[in-house]
């Protein structure tokens, strides 16, 4: 059957032409692909000689031979150079197949077939080439048909695959891939056999045979076309990128490790609870590096047990009958809510459970437990090591991480990371960064334990240093308020006092030690002990804190002075340098600053005098008026030293309400201090209430849940002593005001119905007024007060104070103060501006009878 030649035969690629010859020599015939190839029409070439025509002069002879050997009837191939016509140069090189042939008459005549050279070298080099690439490459090389049938591959293609090149012809891509990705190859080589569009780093998954290992190939993938420019099929070059593949994923992964990392540090250990620390680290693995994780800790350290952090564990491990209890303090999942059950707890598996009791599944958040002995997370709390958890029967979870939780060497807990079924299983470099994370996680819960133990040791110490909840003074009546920061605050400084003074007189103090935790907790109770010791001495406002100043600035002082450089005048131990030691007594010192107001409240006259050290100004709220921040000059904090203490003294009216606090009541993040005083201010408008509603209404009031530093209020509404309970009389300096001073003390006392009183109280004044006599000077002046107690007070101009003493059995004298010390409830003296004060205290009767004095005590003072 005759058809044509289909596009892409050979003939497109190679030149070939045919020509005769005829019996004379001369061409006979000249088919158009002569006149092509040598670039002369028909009609010029029929009737010459060919010899003359296109060989080199210097050939002619030697072909005018050859072609007559061939007219004679021999056939010939050789290569015969050949110049286009009007050309002087040779031009081409062509090879030519002589046939003999004869004519219809019989003459002899030849048919000659000829091919360019250059063509034909060009063929051959191209398949040489083509081949080198095509069998010599080190990747896989295959072309489909477009049938999509391998049309060929190459050895390295076979190498992979199985089998010689050869055996490979006639395949489809099912052979070698799994259907879906079979699917995806098939579909790419359709479109690019019909767009022409190149594809580039096809990714294709798969195995070869006699290996289950997954391999990765990139594949690039372009049509190829015949010389006629007809598609015959597409080529593929595929490259195996399986150790590529694996090392962008092992540098993914670090990636995200050092992601993680970088995210635990920014996330874990915001907080100072312990529980809330649990969260944000299961925050920051699911599920960027797992799908469920569970936080199990030591019961002990959840319920603050103070001993050795070691023995939480230790006490079941050691029995061999399985873990110390665990409370579950934080779970997370990124499946379904469906699945509750699945979270690791699982750590369960792998050992017998106690008293033969059924698997129970994973603990409840919240719950307490325990892990059987030989559990992989009993042996992992028990190590200190990481061990993997065998995957639940179902097969959801598949690969868990039962990881130790270890701070100072010390295992506080267990963190459970889990995948689930469709996720890579967990590798070293996972095991690595699980330990990593919970080690991190581990070092913030031990911190926050310890911050809660310091917490709470300055909370009971704070707690046990303050007042009573209904502190009690004469001619006050007298509300406070403290309110903690909150639990993510270190404990502060605040403190206030109600020190009652010889006279009825009531010392208010409300202080700030500037810093925090158990050192300004400390630093708190050690100035509220000096400002109780001092009140007692009875100093005035500004000597008190002039003495407290002092105070402040020893205790931030290591050791209470200087050290020299060295030990020595050589080698051996050394003390810290001078630098060193002043950088410490610095970073102290600032721990030690300190503000304080201190009042000194008189009930006789309602007058209060003030000092201040760098505090808050005090508030006066007068009937009828509007509240008034005090004009105290503040002075210097406590511990800075160096600068002297101002008073000021200031009548209240009846009624008058005074407010002293610290300035968490009215300074926050969100209100300046002016906004908070103001506010504070008219928060006391109606200061007629009773002073526990205006202590209520103040703090509902103002923002003071902001929880960002300890407040303390003290307010104080004025009572001054009724006239009636005040007997005040003045004695010329003469002997016979001691009798006086007797019959006035008996009046008055008879007046108020403390008749049981006057005997004792009559042998009292007449000791200090005759003391006031003997060692005094000046006009004597006696008070007495009635409140809670029976004050009386001898005043004199003399500086030198009494001194009690064990008088000599020889002694005639020496015993009065002694007298005063056994029949008072207490006694003392004072400075005053203008001499001293002596003064007793009696407690009123309360209708029993007075104990009489023993005979050990009457004996004692003779």
């Amino acid at each position: 059957m005759w058809q044509s030649s289909p596009p892409g035969s050979i003939y497109d690629y190679i030149r070939v032409a045919s020509f005769s010859i005829g019996p004379d020599g001369l061409i006979e015939q000249w088919s158009r692909r002569a006149a092509g190839l040598f670039g002369m029409a028909s009609h010029e070439a029929v009737g010459k000689d060919p010899v003359e025509a296109f060989m080199p002069a210097e050939l002619r002879s030697n072909a005018h031979r050859r072609v007559g050997e061939i007219l004679d009837g021999k056939e010939w191939t050789g290569l015969v150079p050949f110049r286009m016509p009007g050309e002087s140069g040779v031009q081409g090189l062509a090879e030519i197949y002589v046939m003999p042939s004869e004519t219809g008459s019989g003459e002899r005549a030849a048919l000659c077939i000829v091919v360019d050279v250059r063509a034909l070298r060009r063929i051959e080099t191209d398949l040489a080439a083509s081949q080198a690439i095509f069998g010599q490459s080190p990747f896989g090389f295959v072309l489909f048909g477009t049938d999509f049938t391998v049309v060929r591959a190459n050895q390295r293609f076979a190498t992979v695959f199985g089998g010689e090149a050869d055996d490979h012809r006639g395949r489809t891509v099912d052979d070698y891939l799994a259907r879906p990705e079979a699917d995806r190859l098939s579909s790419t080589l359709k479109r690019v056999l019909e767009t022409g569009d190149a594809v580039t780093d096809l990714q294709l998954v798969g195995t070869v045979p006699g290996s289950s290992d997954r391999r990765h190939w990139s594949m690039n993938l372009y049509r190829v076309h015949s010389g006629a420019g007809r598609p015959i099929g597409v080529a593929g070059l595929a490259t195996d990128v399986t150790g590529r593949h694996i090392a962008a994923r092992d540098a993914a992964s670090a990636r995200r490790n050092l992601a993680l990392l970088n995210e635990a540090s920014a996330r874990i250990g915001n907080s100072l609870d312990l529980e809330t620390t649990a969260r944000e680290l299961l925050d920051v693995a699911v599920p960027g590096f797992c799908d469920l994780a569970s936080v199990d800790l030591y019961q002990g350290l959840l319920t603050g047990d103070e001993a050795s952090p070691g023995s939480w564990g230790r006490l079941r491990q050691e029995s061999g009958s399985g873990s110390a209890e665990l409370r579950r303090v934080a779970e997370a999942s990124a499946v379904s809510d469906a699945l509750p059950d699945v979270l690791p707890g699982a750590g369960l598996r792998g050992g017998a459970y106690p008293d033969g009791d059924a698997d129970p599944g994973p603990p409840a958040l919240g719950s307490v437990h325990r892990y059987p002995f030989n559990s992989p997370c009993a042996v992992a709390l028990r190590t200190g090591r990481v061990e993997d958890v065998p995957g639940d029967e179902r097969g959801f979870v598949h690969s868990t991480l039962a990881v130790p939780m270890v701070a100072h060497d010390i295992v506080i807990g267990l963190v459970q990371f889990s995948r689930t079924k469709g996720s890579e299983p967990f590798g070293e470099r996972d095991r690595a960064l699980a330990t990593e994370l919970a080690a991190r996680a581990a070092v913030c819960i031990d911190n926050a334990r310890l911050y809660r133990r310091e917490h709470e040791r300055a909370l009971i110490l704070q707690r046990s240093l303050l007042p009573p909840g209904d502190p009690e003074a004469a001619g006050l009546d007298i509300a406070c308020r403290y309110l903690p920061g909150n639990t993510a605050t270190e404990v502060g400084g605040d403190w206030f006092d109600v020190i009652e003074l010889p006279g009825h007189r009531t010392a208010l103090v409300v202080g700030d030690v500037m810093g925090r935790g158990l050192r300004a907790a400390v630093a708190m109770g050690e100035l509220r002990t000096a400002v109780r010791t001092l009140a007692l001495l009875d100093l005035e406002p500004a000597e008190v804190l002039s003495a407290l100043d002092e105070v402040a600035r020893g205790l931030g002082t290591p050791g209470g002075g200087d050290r020299s450089d060295g030990f020595g005048g050589g080698g051996g131990a050394q003390w810290p340098s001078r630098a060193a030691h002043k950088s410490r007594e610095a970073d102290l010192s600032e721990v030690y600053l300190a503000t304080c107001v201190y009042a000194v409240y008189d009930s006789v006259t309602r007058r209060c005098t003030f000092a201040n050290a760098g505090h808050l100004p005090p508030v006066v709220v007068e009937p009828g008026e509007p509240a008034l921040l005090l004009d105290v000059p503040p002075g210097m904090p406590l511990g800075v030293g160096g600068e002297p203490f101002e008073e000021v003294e200031v009548e209240l009216k009846e009624g008058a309400l005074l407010a002293l606090y610290t300035d968490g009541l009215v300074e926050s993040r969100d209100h300046p201090l002016d906004e908070g005083l103001q506010a504070f201010q008219e928060a006391l408008a109606e200061p007629s209430q009773p002073l526990e509603d205006v202590c209520d209404h103040v703090l509902a009031t103002l923002d003071t849940r902001h929880g960002e530093d300890d407040i303390a209020l003290l307010m104080a509404r004025i009572q001054g002593l009724p006239v009636d309970a005040v007997g005040d009389w003045r004695l010329p300096r003469e002997l016979r005001s001691v009798g006086r001073a007797r019959e006035l003390a008996r009046a008055q006392l008879t007046a108020w119905d403390l008749d049981d009183l006057v005997d004792t109280t009559e042998l009292l004044v007449s000791e200090l007024v005759t003391n006031a006599l003997r060692y005094g000077e000046g006009e004597i002046r006696l008070r007495l007060l009635r409140d809670r107690t029976l004050v009386c007070e001898v005043w004199d101009a003399g500086l030198v104070q009494p001194r009690r003493r064990r008088a000599r059995d020889t002694d005639e004298g020496g015993r009065g103060l002694q007298l005063v010390g056994l029949l008072s409830a207490a006694w003392g003296s004072r400075r005053t501006p203008r001499g001293k004060t002596v003064w007793f205290e009696l407690a009123l009767p309360d209708g029993e009878s007075a104990a009489e004095l023993s005979v050990e005590q009457l004996l004692s003072m003779y």
